[in-house]
């Protein structure tokens, strides 16, 4: 934006007449209310005092006519939409978050540990499993192995319940499942 010396003029004048940086903007075209501003201030251009009203000693004033400004600012055109029908404020209302519905029977995406598990592993921990005491979660302790068996969806669900090891969520089968060196995992994977 290039302030030229009859935008500068023009701005000088309406500032002194009281017009608002925004309706300077728009008179003068081509500026934002922001340069406005920021040449008023490095102009160094300050409004005059605000003229008092005259106080009236009549208690029937005449109303007078307020003198037009030289230069009007433009009219804005607004246009005002139509209110919306319950319907289409429905469909335009954002949707909420839906969670995943799980269906009774349908499997469960594998757990990643699972799968890294070497197969004799997995036969113990099956055995383990057998003999494990079937709980459902309101049973859960913190002496209790938290380990999920089955799916959720159904009705036959249930944790472990052996006895967990001190200061861990699992029994000693199910500790050595799910928690497994780094550098076994590697192994593994570089195998496949």
């Amino acid at each position: 934006m290039v302030w030229t010396d009859e935008k500068v003029e023009q701005l000088k004048k309406l500032w002194f007449q009281q017009y608002t940086a925004c309706q300077i903007a728009e008179l003068i075209g081509g500026v934002t209310r922001n340069a406005v501003i920021g040449k008023a201030y490095r102009l160094k251009l300050k409004k005059p005092p605000l003229k008092k009203p005259e106080k009236k000693t009549e208690k029937k004033a005449s109303k007078k006519k307020p003198a037009e400004p030289a230069v009007r600012a433009p009219e804005r055109i607004v246009t005002v939409a139509p209110p919306m029908t319950k319907i289409e404020v429905r469909k335009n209302a954002p949707r909420p978050f839906k969670k995943p519905v799980l269906v009774a029977g349908q499997p469960l995406p594998p757990q990643p540990s699972i799968n890294e598990v070497s197969p004799e592993e997995l036969e113990n921990v099956k055995e383990v499993e057998k003999t494990s005491l079937k709980i459902s979660l309101m049973d859960l302790t913190e002496r209790t192995c938290k380990w999920p068996i089955g799916d959720p969806a159904t009705p036959d669900f249930w944790f472990c319940g052996l006895p967990s090891l001190q200061g861990k969520p699992y029994c000693q089968a199910h500790e050595r499942i799910a928690y497994q060196p780094l550098a076994s995992r590697r192994d593994r994977r570089s195998d496949n």
